[in-house]
């Protein structure tokens, strides 16, 4: 999967390494944090979208974008929110279109849109319920995948909670156990079982917390790509679930977006960082604190302007733009406008 840099390639990723931010100690407040650099250089909107009084965020762990423009934010929703829905829509300028998914208050995680056929769905992780569903755009289930029986390692009923997962072009979903224990379970279209693989270890075809996973169709085959978090990795698998190759080593990488040639991985250690098309780095955006854990729990006021703290999830839009969510208490959600 990887390739050397070229030249030229590592003169850019160094000209990257550390991104400028500027206007971020503006005080008048009419200036917002530039990060990144060159033809990868984003304007950042933190807290973007207009969410209604009665709505507060928990820990906003997932935002995809639908072909419409619409872009949805499944959060787990504050203790103090009135209301109890998981799932908030906006269009494309932020304004609020409606929520839903009162069933995930507490566990909504991982968040993946597929289009089959001419229709899209959503696929949804419940790291509280141990569940994953398929639903429509309006939250309507179509069918959900709970504990995998099948399974050879799962008789024995050991730990299972899915966190994300990742659907083939011939429409078999795989999904990570990256809470539970460390497996991938393949499934076809229907949610019937096919495989398992993966499991704890740190050598070849073994992760340690697969937090994300992302069917990668760049190159000329699709590859499973997993973010093998606690080994600080990217590993690859085929489609059958045999080891393939290692990535790049990412500080904490939680999963994936691909817009054409490149490739989005929100970091949870406070970065995002955008690889080419062999998986190497080109930009690093946004660089956040060293103890993210301790600033996670505190109120919005302790976020720096232009500096991420925990990002979780991230989506290109259909511009390139970036939208980023955050692991934090109080739920964040940041458009990074592209301007160069």
């Amino acid at each position: 999967m990887s390739e050397p840099l070229s030249r030229r390639s590592l003169l850019k990723t160094a000209a990257v390494a550390a991104p400028t931010i500027l206007g971020a100690q503006n005080k008048s407040g009419t200036k917002r944090p530039i990060i990144g650099s060159g033809e990868h250089t984003y304007e950042v909107h933190h807290d973007w979208g207009e969410l209604l009084a009665q709505i507060r965020y928990g820990n906003t762990h997932g935002v995809v974008q639908d072909s419409h423009g619409r872009v949805f934010v499944h959060h787990t929703v504050h203790e103090t929110s009135e209301s109890a829905d998981s799932m908030v829509v906006f269009d494309e300028k932020g304004k609020f279109i409606k929520s839903w998914g009162r069933e995930f208050k507490g566990g909504a995680h991982g968040l993946h849109i597929q289009k089959e056929g001419s229709t899209e769905f959503l696929y949804l992780c419940d790291i509280n319920r141990s569940v994953v569903v398929k639903a429509t755009l309006d939250g309507e289930e179509v069918f959900t995948l709970g504990y995998p029986e099948e399974a050879e390692p799962y008789r024995e009923k050991i730990k299972y909670i899915p966190t994300n997962l990742a659907v083939a072009p011939n429409g078999d979903i795989y999904v990570a156990d990256g809470y539970g224990s460390f497996y991938v379970n393949q499934y076809d279209k229907a949610g019937k079982y096919i495989r398992t693989f993966g499991g704890m270890g740190s050598e070849a075809g073994q992760l340690n917390q697969p937090h994300g996973i992302w069917m990668d169709t760049r190159g000329p085959e699709p590859v499973l790509t997993v973010a093998d978090r606690r080994n600080y990795r990217l590993q690859y698998f085929t489609l059958d679930g045999k080891h393939k190759g290692f990535g790049p080593k990412l500080n904490y990488p939680c999963h994936f977006h691909v817009r054409n040639d490149l490739m989005l991985v929100p970091e949870l250690e406070a970065r995002v960082t955008i690889l080419d098309e062999h998986d190497q780095p080109l930009a690093h955006l946004g660089q956040g604190p060293q103890n993210f854990r301790e600033v996670r729990l505190q109120s919005r006021d302790a976020f720096v302007p232009g500096q991420f703290v925990a990002p979780h999830g991230a989506c290109f839009d259909h511009d390139g733009n970036i939208f980023v969510a955050e692991w934090v208490e109080v739920g964040r959600v940041s458009k990074l406008r592209r301007v160069s």
